[in-house]
């Protein structure tokens, strides 16, 4: 790959995460001053997965091969299409898309991971020069291919001491001791999403029927006592580890009204959080995004818990950023830069992952 190194850089982040809440897609521009990075979002816009969609993608996990190619395929053709129609009216040609896909299988344990959404079919669709598929390297070179973000909050967000996602997960990630560090935290929309799915709801919102609910300690105590909380960093979460682990906990409780069950689970990613933000951040500034930042009852506990400072920026940084940050990874890759760190992932080695089509 030739390298393409410049000042400036016009380019399409597309980010879909486990909460399944739609495709995330930036028009952004990246801009490098005397090795300084800063950024400014053009353009924004979040497309919500049809249910048809929401059902193939949630049931990928069990597909054949063959089912699962044609899906990645035909997935990939579905957001070239997007990113067309973002495109249209738009004069400016991007340098590049850099896109997430989603997550199907995450497994760095076994050496193994598949991100759906054919980045080929994505550039036959746009023209643009496209990079996806950012943690395969990573898991190759005995890394978790996870989290990616953080050297987007290092170089993009630095007036930080730590910043936190909650997503279908959340991750921090901060400096310690001078070196970038990056972990999963605990699960939060994945959990909160399916457990109201069984009511016919999207999402609580703002976290109000789980604050009608009561703690069900033992529940608590279970969840609260997960082997995966005692673990040291470099560490990650997906799906498999939810099925495996925390649901079946869940599962034991079902006999409870749901709110309970809610307000329990709340409580104990309150708890989780901010344990690790108490133990590793000196009470200084922590930028919270994602859209569990909308979820006002589980912020409120995780302020009550919490002794740094929670900042939630403006509505376009709490939706977008991880859409911005791969743009900025797609960057680093153009330009032959590391874009994921092994401190952060525990691979043998820093490298600048993604394919280039």
């Amino acid at each position: 790959m030739i390298k393409q190194i410049k000042n400036s850089y016009c380019c399409v982040g597309l980010m879909s995460g486990t909460s399944l809440d739609g495709l995330d897609m930036v028009l952004c521009r990246l801009e490098n001053h005397n090795h300084q990075w800063n950024y400014r979002i053009e353009k924004s816009v979040t497309i919500d997965y049809s249910p048809e969609w929401k059902r193939q993608l949630k049931q990928s996990v069990d597909l054949s091969g063959k089912q699962l190619l044609l899906l990645h395929r035909r997935y990939g053709e579905w957001l070239g299409e997007r990113v067309k129609e973002f495109l249209a009216k738009e004069t400016v040609q991007p340098d590049l898309v850099a896109s997430h896909g989603h997550t199907v299988f995450h497994e760095p344990e076994n050496n193994f991971n598949f991100q759906l959404g054919d980045a080929t079919m994505v550039a036959a669709k746009t023209g643009i020069t496209t990079v996806s598929d950012f943690r395969s390297l990573d898991i190759c070179l005995n890394g978790q291919g996870a989290p990616l973000v953080p050297i987007g909050d290092q170089l993009l967000f630095s007036e930080y001491d730590a910043c936190v996602n909650i997503g279908g997960f959340v991750n921090v990630s901060c400096d310690i001791d001078g070196i970038r560090k990056a972990w999963d935290i605990c699960p939060a929309n994945f959990i909160i999403n399916r457990l109201v799915d069984t009511i016919g709801l999207s999402m609580d919102k703002d976290g109000a029927l789980g604050e009608q609910g009561h703690v069900i300690q033992p529940l608590l105590d279970e969840l609260n006592a997960l082997p995966y909380y005692q673990q040291q960093a470099p560490k990650s979460l997906a799906q498999e580890w939810v099925d495996h682990s925390f649901r079946p906990i869940v599962d034991k409780f079902t006999a409870h009204a749901l709110p309970d069950v809610l307000r329990t689970c709340y409580e104990h990613f309150a708890l989780v959080i901010s344990k690790e933000l108490n133990r590793y951040i000196n009470i200084g500034k922590v930028l919270f995004t994602g859209g569990g930042v909308y979820n006002v009852f589980l912020m409120k506990l995780i302020k009550q818990h919490c002794e740094a400072e929670l900042v939630i920026p403006d509505k376009q940084i709490v939706d977008y950023k991880e859409a911005l940050v791969f743009a900025f990874l797609g960057v680093l890759r153009l330009r032959g830069e590391d874009n994921c760190i092994k401190t952060v992932t525990g691979a043998d080695q820093s490298s600048s992952a993604g394919i280039v089509i």
